[in-house]
């Protein structure tokens, strides 16, 4: 695409799908805009209309309809110039003036503020989508040509853009079914938020493709040369995957960059839906499928209106690679989600039968939303919603559920229903007996054991991922354990006040209940003692200044709040909790309260003995190095790595408490490194620089069920 583009270069962009358009609208609000614009500059010097036009352009890619792309040309006319809407609606007609004032309206909008207002303009922006979804198509488009250029801003800009993007803009692009400006907005604002983890995947791709080779055209001609052997008639693409995308995964799956596999992504398109399955027995005969990583999105759409048949196989030299298998239209869905509703093809609107009606999919994404009680219940929800991707599991009936990945049993009684869900005392997937955190996946069948009296606990919060169990499960503790979490929230409070060398009364409570939204000081002890709120957030309302710098670091044998006078505890050796993370007691006799992670999974041991499962919190303020966790970290066998590794734990402010060799062979060192950290952002630092050094191959918190405390 040129650099500046002409409105013969648009225009014809338009015509490559829409022979039939409506020429002189396009040509007269090409011209409008640019005389409102005129005189007007953007950051980089260039004249500002070029940005409005590249927006159009972008949405040229999508097919869209006439009416979106003049939108796109004059979106920030009423916002930035002396046009109005009465002159838009005379000269463009009612539907563009309205879809024009509706991303005026949005850009007027402060995603990244405060949660509270930010939940407000959640709201703003859904009802925007409710009325037409052209609406945030644009804005999207609009926050693509942004963050492309975004050098030109300053860079606290730059930070609060990519915040923003990474946070809302990339979420909502994936949820609409944009799969690939999800990926583009993400990498973008990834390489302004840690440019540094950017630069070291795109050095390890380099070097890779110097060991063997362009890897993509190999695997390549390997699946079209048995698309012809087996006479299946398809297209083959392949594409390295973004380095956000690898950044995200090695995340997820604490790996390193050398031991993660599905780093390329290939692409199948057929001519029907029968010949999809063909080509994935094709595939599979050629290559071997990796277990657990099959997902048919063709016989189970997800509620965008995505089809694909996804598979993992270990393909050339063992490499895992991702195939997508779909036909055209499936793949023109795939591309432009819920926008594929407005696609044109050839002059006429594009009779797609797998596009989603877009006024359907927005209520079905918002009636989940308008129950939310609060602003942070509201929140919880829409961030969950746009970032949820769907696993289809069973009740034993054979109903199908739709849940997110990551779903839990608890997720599937609460879908169910809320008494299912509250009196909940344990879950069988596919007949064997599970514990409740356990992660369902797709195809299960899950039961789900209740019993008379039964209540949710507070550990619920964290092991439940929807926002449906997560608001039945806060609503019922509020009201079944509110006295017990106004006690706990009291004594959180006094020690968060002792800890700055302040008295607590009722009017400095009074005053933050007020300030924070919260109608009486009960209710600001609940939201503390069931950790919907942190008593430090009560120290940064009423003294900004001391909250950033407390003065006394918090020692490790004072970091617990919530057992009983005189009662001890250990940090559990299994999982060795830092500050930071959810945790909960057991309590022992003789031994007080071993503290463990919330996902540990030695507590599956616990299961049936929910009496001794004790509610903790980490105290409030800033920890002391003294929590001890261990990594497994193997690294190149050659002069001064050894040190140099050292050398850069030291410099993070962390101690090395002991180190021991498993394995030394002629090119690498496989070793154990305990290391004294303050709570669970020290440690992220401390990985993630870890992680980024080329002579690190891999590197992993190192977690042992079987080691006792």
């Amino acid at each position: 695409m040129p650099d500046k583009i002409t409105i013969e270069d648009l225009i014809g962009l338009v015509r490559n799908y829409n022979p039939k358009t409506n020429e002189a609208l396009i040509r007269q609000a090409y011209a409008y805009g640019a005389q409102m614009h005129d005189g007007q500059f953007r950051h980089s010097g260039e004249p500002y209309f070029t940005h409005p036009v590249a927006v159009a352009a972008i949405l040229t890619q999508q097919r869209l309809d006439d009416a979106t792309i003049i939108t796109a040309l004059l979106h920030d006319t009423i916002e930035d110039t002396k046009s109005t809407y009465s002159e838009v609606t005379e000269l463009f007609g009612a539907e563009i003036a309205e879809l024009v004032d509706g991303v005026t309206k949005l850009t007027n909008l402060q995603l990244s503020s405060s949660e509270t207002k930010q939940a407000e303009n959640f709201r703003k922006l859904f009802m925007a989508m409710s009325k037409d979804l052209r609406v945030i198509l644009v804005k999207l488009a609009d926050r693509l040509h942004n963050m492309r250029t975004i050098k030109s801003m300053r860079p606290d800009k730059q930070t609060q853009k990519a915040h923003e993007t990474m946070d809302i803009f990339a979420p909502l692009a994936g949820r609409m079914g944009m799969q690939w400006m999800r990926d583009e907005l993400e990498d973008l604002a990834f390489s302004v938020l840690n440019p540094e983890a950017r630069n070291s995947i795109m050095r390890r791709f380099i070097s890779l493709q110097k060991e063997s080779g362009d890897v993509i055209k190999k695997i390549t001609d390997d699946i079209r040369f048995i698309m012809r052997r087996d006479r299946i008639e398809a297209e083959v693409y392949g594409r390295a995957k973004k380095p956000y995308s690898i950044w995200r995964k090695m995340e997820e799956k604490e790996q390193g960059f050398s031991r993660l596999s599905d780093i390329y992504g290939f692409r199948v398109i057929t001519n029907n839906e029968p010949d999809c399955y063909r080509v994935l027995g094709t595939i599979h005969r050629r290559w071997s499928a990796v277990p657990g990583r099959f997902k048919d999105y063709i016989s189970q759409p997800k509620s965008n209106g995505y089809r694909s048949i996804q598979t993992t196989v270990s393909g050339r030299d063992g490499k895992r690679v991702e195939v997508q298998i779909r036909t055209q239209q499936m793949h023109d869905v795939a591309e432009s989600g819920v926008a594929a509703h407005w696609s044109y093809r050839d002059g006429v609107r594009s009779e797609n039968p797998f596009a989603v009606d877009p006024a359907k999919w927005v209520s079905g994404l918002t009636e989940r939303l308008d129950s939310a009680g609060d602003h942070d219940e509201f929140l919880e929800h829409v961030k969950l919603e746009m970032y949820s991707d769907q696993v289809f599991c069973f009740t034993p009936k054979g109903e199908v559920v739709k849940l997110p990945r990551g779903a839990t049993p608890l997720d599937f009684a609460y879908a169910i229903h809320t008494r299912i869900g509250d009196s909940c005392v344990g879950a069988k997937i596919d007949g064997i007996r599970v514990p409740l955190w356990t992660r369902i996946r797709n195809g299960q069948s899950v039961i789900i054991m209740t019993a008379e009296g039964q209540r949710p606990q507070a550990t619920w919060i964290d092991i439940a991922v929807t926002g449906r169990a997560k608001s039945a499960i806060r609503r019922s503790l509020r009201s079944e354990d509110r006295e017990r979490f106004i006690k706990l929230g009291r004594e959180l409070t006094r020690v968060a006040f002792e800890h700055i060398s302040k008295k607590v009364t009722d009017k400095a409570l009074g005053t933050a209940a007020k300030h924070m939204g919260l109608s009486s000081i009960d209710e600001l002890w609940a939201r503390i003692g069931s950790a919907e709120l942190n008593a430090h957030n009560v120290i940064e309302v009423l003294y900004p200044e001391l909250s950033a710098e407390t003065g006394n670091e918090i020692e490790p044998t004072h970091a617990i709040v919530g057992l009983e006078q005189g009662q001890t505890f250990e940090r559990a050796a299994c999982c060795q909790p830092v500050p930071g993370e959810r945790i909960v007691g057991i309590s022992y006799r003789g031994k007080g309260v071993i503290i463990h992670t919330i996902d540990c999974p030695v507590l599956s041991d616990f299961e049936d003995q929910t009496g001794r499962w004790v509610d903790l919190n980490w105290h409030s303020g800033k920890h002391s190095a003294g929590h001890t966790v261990t990594l497994k970290i193997t690294i190149s066998n050659d002069a001064g790595v050894l040190g140099r590794i050292c050398t850069l734990i030291g410099e993070l402010k962390a101690n090395i408490a002991d180190l021991k060799f498993l394995d030394r062979k002629p090119d690498f060192y496989l070793l154990m490194i305990e290391v004294d950290l303050r709570d669970v952002e020290h440690l992220h630092n401390i990985m993630t620089a870890l992680e980024a050094d080329s002579d690190v191959a891999t590197m992993e918190r190192f977690r042992d069920p079987a080691r006792k405390p």
